[in-house]
């Protein structure tokens, strides 16, 4: 007898937003400026999601609308299933925000910051966490310090426990890391893959695309209101077909290369030479063949892929001249 397989089926998204519009009210000779154009995406349970764009792109505009903080003109959004406006309160217990300014109370300790954040969210008292999260957070030595007392950088993770206390599915940090050091930022994000190892969906916007690519499984990107890119991230980078060949010569290059598959040849110092190649159409192989054709040893040879910054100026600039 013949079995059957079926593979399970995949999981709802944790987000759908479909056809979000939000114009903003005129004011004066100005007809309202439309942040949001007809957007639409799902963001994958158990995903790291990255949303990305330029400076006053749209995304903020999103992230306050998912948070009830903006109402939007029109479309709809789901968070975990329900309709944030149908069911606004299960859809807020559902996710936890982490705000990209700042803003506690400088009176109360980290410990009495969660506390009163669960009580907001009516967490009985014997089910809240706020010694399981410090620990999470790694600031179980900080719960009795004031939290005017704490540096940059244990305030954000403090703020990540505090959008925790409702142990919401879904967690949207806003630029977690702007303005801090790199080590910060490589602690930060450990923090946001432990999260989400254990479960938990996190949206993150971030300007560093270095920590886009690090951490997400996949990538949106809004330029104007408008959604321009929404694939896994792996995806995105291979979209940039340019590769970047560095070859230093055992002479002064006074003819370099020509050829249909040569993007760019520029003589970058001594002896140095920087080739740009359609990786489609030609490989290092045939370029550093080029080059001793015409005569010249090859002393040392370094490369360079495009990454994600690469996709996103080309994307956000097509987007611009359509």
């Amino acid at each position: 007898m013949e079995s059957l397989s079926a593979s399970a089926p995949a999981p709802a998204p944790a987000i759908v937003i479909r056809d979000m519009v939000k114009r903003y009210a005129p004011t004066g000779g100005d007809a309202g400026k439309l942040a949001l154009d007809g957007v639409s995406f799902d963001v994958p349970q158990g995903q790291i999601f990255g949303l990305l764009g330029p400076n006053g792109a749209g995304k903020s505009t999103l992230i306050n609308i998912l948070a009830g903080l903006v109402m939007k003109t029109s479309g709809t959004a789901e968070i975990w299933g329900f309709d944030i406006d149908k069911d606004r309160r299960n859809a807020k217990r559902a996710i936890g925000i982490v705000p990209q300014e700042i803003v506690f109370d400088p009176f109360f300790t980290p410990f009495e910051v969660l506390e009163n954040q669960a009580g907001f969210y009516g967490v009985p008292a014997a089910d809240r966490r706020s010694a399981e999260l410090l620990r999470e957070v790694h600031l179980s030595d900080k719960a009795k310090a004031y939290a005017r007392t704490l540096s940059g950088g244990m305030k954000r993770r403090l703020l990540i426990a505090k959008a925790m206390v409702h142990s919401p599915p879904v967690l949207v940090l806003d630029e977690p890391t702007a303005g801090v050091d790199v080590e910060l930022r490589r602690m930060l994000w450990g923090l946001v893959r432990e999260m989400n190892a254990e479960g938990v969906t996190v949206v993150l916007t971030t300007h560093y695309l270095e920590e886009a690519e690090e951490l997400c499984d996949r990538i949106a990107i809004i330029n104007h209101g408008k959604l321009i890119a929404n694939k896994p991230t792996r995806e995105l980078v291979d979209m940039a077909r340019e590769k970047i060949v560095v070859l230093t010569l055992d002479r002064n290059a006074a003819v370099l290369p020509a050829h249909p598959a040569l993007l760019k040849t520029e003589v970058t110092g001594e002896r140095t030479v920087e080739i740009t190649y359609d990786k489609d159409r030609s490989n290092a192989g045939e370029v550093l063949a080029l080059v001793q054709a015409q005569g010249y040893g090859i002393v040392d040879v370094t490369t360079r892929e495009a990454d994600l910054e690469d996709v996103f100026v080309t994307l956000t600039s097509a987007a611009r001249e359509a």
